[in-house]
């Protein structure tokens, strides 16, 4: 989230975020080639690629005019610099197909870290079939390229646009005129203006063909298949918005999959309104994903009427349905695999906090969605409650979820979850404890895993707390329950913390009643128990999810652990960016000579350190217990934070970083270890008359969440 002025633009040295033509591709290879085998990029994607359920692709479009000649340079790879030709010409050539853009595509894919290419062709190719044979054959090429280099997790999705004999003609389902694009693809998009009939054909003609077609390069099957859906409604069946359920209607009972597309129609159609908030959006957005918070107000929802140019569907579709009704849930990957953490943000916010304290207010608001996180899988549209004491007659607390904004413990956001408990005069029911799940996780059996939950509480009336971090099975194991789970309380890991908030953690170890190369399905959350002198009187209990961290815990033979450090920090000047162009801005500076000293980009080094030496004793030379024990690494920096703080290098020595001033974050361009300074999204102070110098502390948070004290992060002193 690097909070940038208004003026900002990219400086020289940033990175192309995209190439308009394969010259700029070529291009941008020359003046990089060590690039091309080092991944700079934070691999999001590839962390876990056999295990992670989700895959990040780019998109390589190529539109009718000037996109065209790129077409077949595509395939006959990078124009020749000299006189050149084949050593005897021959009649009738075969078009040749060149690997060199598929590998360039490929490294490209590798230093961005994602995991492929949706391939949108949607340009005639003049060159009729010759051409689309050769295309199919540079294809297999690109997937090929792509395997090898990212991993057997990567993809190539072909988009329904050109058919065989090279016409551009949208299918709208999948046929023998694209058949032989899918063919050497990982999977197939179909264009979105199909008529209600097409997922049933697009299902059938698929059972239809010879499986030896569907076994190289890659095995396919039929959830391959991704129906479009445009969210605009734009010739969509049904018309899209929240009538997106009706075309999700004819493609989930196939099983087919689904290519959700326009999705910021929820942004974009409630951005200009009058009196709009980050608030309104998300339950615009919610409602289209997971429905509206109360489960009972679904049948309320606005559907649109039925597009006035569409044949009314025989199919007769009920009320509304949102996205996810038609999903299963998942679990994140395992996070033996890649750490489970979460501060519960949906990549926008208001503000942003450090450790529960507040350091940015915005007019605004900022995106980045480098932040966004889950939001707790079970607790959508609205959180599950059931009573520990399963004799209880009572109703269980009616519960709500929501994105709170004003209070966090790290980044921008919390999750607020409202319950409201009816009173009770059962005879037991001065004490009362429910159990309500937020997460759900894939856990390998046997396995130590550490979950920490910072959270904070709040009452109606007076209200005694019995709170306990827990883990319950979610697979319909014979033993299913938290109780055969092993769970032990970490009391030093857990407290109070600033800002009324608490620290709980537990490890937990889930049994071996299942094969062990099968992960277990496992929900964490909260055992909540609550007193209260009158338990007639309805309550309102509030909850907020600060944070939530799952990792594997470390064995206890290690003697010693390592922890991140960050080891120096530098600037490095770059040109003036040039004149605004439009960005939202968090506060607005004009330039002065001063200033324009301050523009270019903070790098800065990582490290780690080991706890301090602690009394070494062997019995000799013999013993086989070694003198101390490494683990194995230290927690990853998931992003870092920057403050400024102008002085007049008058007792800088004496400088305190909690009076610097924050800046903004890491993660928007990508970068793990840069920084791009704009003076015009630093404070005011900077330009004044006595300031010499400006310092910069940069601070890094792990990928458990933790701030790094200040003591392991570092500053630089830049001379104005």
């Amino acid at each position: 989230m690097p909070l940038y002025g208004k003026d900002h633009t990219a400086a020289v040295t940033d990175d192309n975020p995209y190439f308009e033509t394969l010259a700029a591709l070529d291009a941008w290879a020359d003046k990089n080639p060590h690039k091309q085998t080092v991944l700079e990029y934070r691999p999001r994607s590839t962390g876990t690629p056999s295990k992670s359920p989700g895959k990040l692709l780019s998109t390589l479009r190529i539109f009718e005019g000037s996109g065209e000649p790129d077409c077949l340079r595509l395939l006959v790879g990078r124009l020749p610099q000299a006189q050149t030709g084949p050593a005897r010409s021959a009649p009738n050539a075969p078009l040749p197909v060149s690997p060199y853009y598929a590998r360039l595509l490929a490294n490209v894919a590798h230093l961005r870290g994602f995991d492929g290419y949706l391939l949108n062709v949607e340009c005639p190719l003049r060159g009729g079939i010759e051409q689309t044979r050769a295309l199919s054959a540079w294809i297999t090429l690109l997937e090929k390229e792509l395997k090898r280099i990212v991993g057997d997790h990567a993809q190539v999705v072909w988009y329904d646009s050109v058919i065989l004999d090279g016409q551009l003609r949208w299918q709208d389902r999948l046929n023998s005129l694209n058949l032989p694009f899918f063919i050497p693809s990982s999977s197939f998009f179909t264009n979105y203006t199909w008529p209600p009939e097409n997922p049933s054909r697009t299902a059938q003609y698929f059972r239809a063909l010879n499986p030896s077609h569907l076994t190289c390069p890659s095995p396919k099957v039929l959830s391959d298949i991704f129906v479009g859906i445009d969210v605009w409604g734009r010739g969509q069946h049904g018309g899209g918005g929240l009538a997106c359920y009706k075309s999700l209607e004819h493609i989930h009972p196939e099983g087919l999959s689904t290519a959700l597309f326009g999705h910021a129609w929820t942004w974009e159609t409630m951005e200009e309104k009058p009196g709009f908030t980050w608030e309104k959006w998300w339950d615009h957005e919610r409602t289209l994903w997971v429905g509206p918070s109360d489960p009972s107000a679904v049948a309320n929802v606005a559907v649109p009427a039925w597009p006035e140019k569409q044949k009314p569907c025989t199919t007769g579709h009920g009320g509304f349905k949102p996205v996810g009704a038609f999903f299963d849930v998942l679990p994140p990957p395992n996070p033996a695999q890649l750490t489970f953490y979460t501060s519960f943000s949906p990549g926008v916010g208001r503000a942003w906090f450090v450790n529960g304290g507040k350091v940015l207010q915005t007019e605004n608001g900022w995106t980045d969605v480098d932040k966004n996180c889950s939001l707790g899988n079970l607790l959508w549209p609205s959180p599950t409650l059931t009573w520990e004491d399963t004799d209880r007659a009572d109703p269980v607390p009616k519960a709500t979820s929501i994105v709170c904004m004003d209070d966090a413990w790290i980044g921008g956001s919390s999750l607020k979850l409202s319950l409201k408990v009816a009173g009770s005069d059962a005879e037991d029911a001065y004490f009362r404890c429910f159990w309500i799940p937020f997460q759900s996780l894939s856990l390998t059996p046997k396995k130590a895993y550490t979950v920490t939950l910072v959270f904070k509480t709040s009452s109606s009336h007076t209200v005694d707390f019995d709170l306990g971090l827990s883990a319950k099975r979610l697979d319909g194991s014979p033993s299913s329950g938290y109780d055969n789970i092993e769970i032990t309380p970490l009391n030093h890991l857990s407290g109070d913390l600033s800002g009324g908030w608490t620290k709980l953690s537990i490890d937990i170890v889930v049994p071996s009643d299942l094969h062990t190369s099968t992960d277990a399905l496992v929900a964490t959350g909260l055992v909540i128990g609550f007193a209260t002198e009158d338990p007639t009187v309805p309550l309102d209990l509030t909850l907020l999810l600060g944070s939530l961290t799952v990792y594997p815990s470390l064995p206890s033979t290690y003697t010693s652990t390592p922890h991140p450090k960050l080891l120096w920090a530098n600037f490095e000047k770059t040109k003036t960016p040039a004149p605004p162009s439009g960005r939202v801005h968090i506060m607005s500076m004009p330039r002065s000579s001063n200033t324009k000293k301050l523009v270019g980009d903070l790098i800065w080094g990582i490290g780690e350190h080991i706890d301090a030496a602690t009394a070494i004793a062997i019995a000799g030379p013999d013993d086989p217990n070694p003198a101390w024990t490494f683990a194995p690494t230290s927690p990853v920096l998931m992003y870092f934070n920057v403050y400024v703080l102008a002085h007049g290098n008058v007792g800088a020595d004496a400088l305190k970083p909690e009076d610097a001033i924050f800046v903004g974050t890491t993660g928007l361009k990508g970068r793990e270890e840069r920084f791009v300074v704009d003076p015009a999204g630093l404070p005011p102070n900077v330009q004044s008359p006595g300031t010499r110098t400006v310092r910069f502390y940069v601070q890094g948070v792990t990928e458990r969440g933790d701030v790094l004290p200040w003591e392991d992060c570092v500053f630089v002193d830049v001379a104005m």
